[in-house]
């Protein structure tokens, strides 16, 4: 098989793994373009932004602050603490590229680092492939633009119950990300309850459920992250098995095709 030809492969692969990503993002970015009607702002503009800006959490509180004329220094600081937890998520993906992977695949990816995209690509076997994230990008970016267009459209004409009802596709789908891999290690299985249980506890005590949610984000991922490193390590043998297993997959992948 040719190095096209298994680009192609791992592109398509992504594509479809981003499918679900896609059908959450366009639930949850529904309610974004009735928000976006709300605050004033058109259906062009709230489409680009949705087409330039992937991040739910730092959109939703870019239309409140602008709602109510809100200056752009506070802005630009509440979007960098909102979206602070990407840096973390950038650093890890980073390591999961190879070496060698050339800067301009960096940076393209470095645009897309959301939630979801991070879990799927972060739980690739082996080495990230970029071209693998580009098939998940081509299909989530769209999913969420097209969901704030037609929430900013049609969102007023939907009971409330529907509109509410369509969130709960985010749940979904971050449960699609969670049960494989929890379901294939048990150790992936066992930090994500912790990490569960960990993020209820911080939202109810003292001092600590008074930090922002993306400042708590970042205190769990690092505590739980190094905890997992250090009790369940995984080998260097490991790795590369699952680089193997990868490369076996795509090649049946291919020659079925």
């Amino acid at each position: 098989m040719t190095d096209k030809a298994s680009r192609r492969t791992i592109f398509y692969q992504g594509m479809r793994d981003g499918i679900p990503i896609a059908l959450g993002y366009f639930a949850v970015s529904f309610t974004l373009g009735i928000q976006a009607k709300k605050v004033g702002i058109s259906v062009f503009w709230a489409t680009v932004m949705s087409l330039t800006n992937n991040t739910s959490a730092g959109e939703f509180a870019a239309m409140t602050l602008i709602g109510v004329g809100a200056p752009y220094l506070e802005m630009a600081v509440t979007q960098l603490v909102v979206n602070i937890r990407y840096l973390l998520m950038s650093c890890a993906l980073s390591q999961k590229l190879d070496a060698k992977t050339p800067f301009f695949h960096r940076f393209i990816l470095a645009f897309d680092v959301t939630d979801e995209i991070f879990g799927i690509s972060i739980a690739y076997n082996g080495k990230l492939d970029p071209f693998y994230t580009y098939g998940a990008m081509l299909v989530s970016i769209p999913g969420w633009a097209l969901g704030t267009c037609l929430g900013v459209i049609f969102g007023n004409i939907l009971p409330a119950g529907v509109v509410s009802a369509l969130s709960v596709a985010l749940y979904g789908m971050f449960l699609a990300i969670i049960i494989p891999p929890a379901k294939k290690e048990k150790t992936i299985a066992l930090v994500v309850v912790i990490s569960m249980l960990c993020s209820y506890l911080f939202s109810i005590l003292p001092v600590v459920k008074e930090l922002s949610s993306g400042i708590r984000i970042i205190i769990l991922t690092v505590a739980l992250a190094l905890l997992a490193a250090v009790l369940f390590p995984v080998s260097e043998a490991t790795l590369s098995g699952e680089t193997g297993e990868k490369s076996s997959d795509s090649e049946v992948l291919s020659h079925g095709k």
